[in-house]
């Protein structure tokens, strides 16, 4: 597409937008008395009008059959957790039977990894990106810990090249080669959440078979941003939350991806809880663990409804919207943006870090600002623009297709700029 750098172009493309309506199903917070230019899904979500509607329907459900509910509910809350596999499976990449909405994105890893990180003397070793998001940092050397290792040996952090802000797949693959003797584990995000570059987890996942050691991932800022096919890629396990772009609410419950292939592999060690428990078995109170076939079965607890009713939500918008119309709408969106940029970029008072090029990123673009940069931001904000701040030096935006228009992004930009001259 030829774009134009003008507000009557901006304004065309959001009138021909097929995806238009949706931006009204969504709460746009206010700023110095109008709506923001909300570019921040990539940290928390908007809420969609619907939520309240919802969750209160599960409130009204327990004000009137109390315990009853979890049989008697519109949505019986004994079963809450069985509406999720299909919404979220086109997101996801995964058979229904692979995905299960359950606590919060870091316990999910922690138990994900329980099964999966089985170090051994010889093959001990987890490969990561260096400066993931720091709770995934936490995770995996507590994990190491756990099982008797030094993190300073056992993990291997690959960092782009020097100079060079983004990794390269190239330096992934080789370090997965070199390392392939000792690699028990490559864990990679999905996205990184600093510099928004999206990585190559087809080529990933493919280099850890070809090794025999485990994949998995971290999909915070993949899960309702990028095309994700987890099961056709062959991974083996992933975990993400649901408050950013899947509008589920501060702290919204989480979610987790375990590959058919380990579906009915129950030596494979689990912490457990009776809804991970066979479900037709589960109110016999027996004293022995048996699993449910499928990701249902690393459940502990039973479903938090009200968590689960924004999710539940949520999902239903993006089921209406098509997830394929949205991941089209993205791109146009986040080209326009970068076409937008571009002057600024090349002029030197910004410096996109985020890759130019789909696949290498979704709805995120990093600025990197040498000069004034929290100045700049603290600007944007006066101006009634909600981005976000990343020490030390960069900022970060997503336009998001269900909320945002062309018209938020031209107008973005001109603030921006008319910032930058100042």
């Amino acid at each position: 597409m030829d774009f134009q750098n003008t507000l009557d172009f901006a304004k065309a493309l959001d009138t021909s937008d097929k995806l238009k309506s949706f931006r009204d199903e969504f709460l746009i917070p206010f700023n110095n008395g109008r709506p923001s230019i909300y570019f921040t899904g990539n940290s928390l979500g908007l809420q969609p009008k619907k939520t309240k509607e919802i969750i209160f329907q599960e409130l009204d459900d327990w004000a009137k059959f109390g315990v009853e509910g979890h049989f008697m509910a519109s949505r019986p809350w004994v079963s809450y957790h069985e509406l999720f596999p299909s919404l979220l499976s086109p997101i996801i990449g995964g058979h229904s039977s692979e995905i299960v909405a359950m606590n919060q994105l870091t316990s999910n890893l922690h138990f994900l990894f329980v099964s999966f990180y089985r170090p051994t003397k010889s093959r001990y070793k987890i490969i990561m990106e260096g400066k993931a998001f720091p709770s995934d940092q936490y995770a995996v050397e507590s994990q190491v810990k756990f099982h008797g290792f030094l993190p300073d040996d056992a993990i291997i952090e690959v960092f782009p090249r020097e100079g060079e802000i983004c990794l390269r797949t190239e330096d992934i693959i080789d370090a997965i080669e070199k390392n392939k003797e000792t690699i028990a584990l490559v864990f990679f995000s999905g996205v990184n959440y600093y510099t928004g570059q999206v990585f190559d987890m087809k080529s990933i996942a493919k280099k850890t078979q070809e090794i025999k050691a485990v994949c998995g991932f971290d999909l915070a800022h993949a899960a309702g941003n990028v095309e994700l096919n987890l099961h056709d890629w062959g991974v083996d396990f992933a975990a993400w939350c649901s408050y950013k772009y899947l509008n589920s609410g501060p702290g919204g419950v989480g979610g987790a991806f375990i590959h058919e292939k380990h579906s009915k592999e129950f030596s494979l060690p689990r912490f457990t809880g009776w809804w991970g428990h066979d479900k037709s078995a589960r109110f016999k109170m027996d004293k022995t663990f048996v699993p449910m076939h499928g990701a249902e079965g690393w459940q502990l607890s039973n479903a938090p409804v009200l968590s689960m009713a924004a999710h539940y939500a949520s999902l239903k918008v993006f089921e209406e919207a098509g997830f394929k119309n949205l991941l089209e709408k993205s791109k146009t969106l986040t080209d326009y943006l970068v076409f937008l940029l571009k002057e600024l970029h090349e002029s030197g008072k910004i410096n996109i870090i985020t890759p130019f090029e789909c696949p290498e990123r979704g709805c995120q673009i990093s600025l990197l600002l040498k000069n004034n940069g929290k100045q700049v931001y603290d600007g944007l904000f006066k101006e009634g623009v909600i981005v976000d701040w990343r020490e030390p030096n960069v900022i970060r935006l997503a336009p998001v297709p269900l909320y945002n228009n062309f018209e938020d992004v031209f107008e973005f930009v001109k603030i921006l700029r008319n910032l930058l001259t100042q």
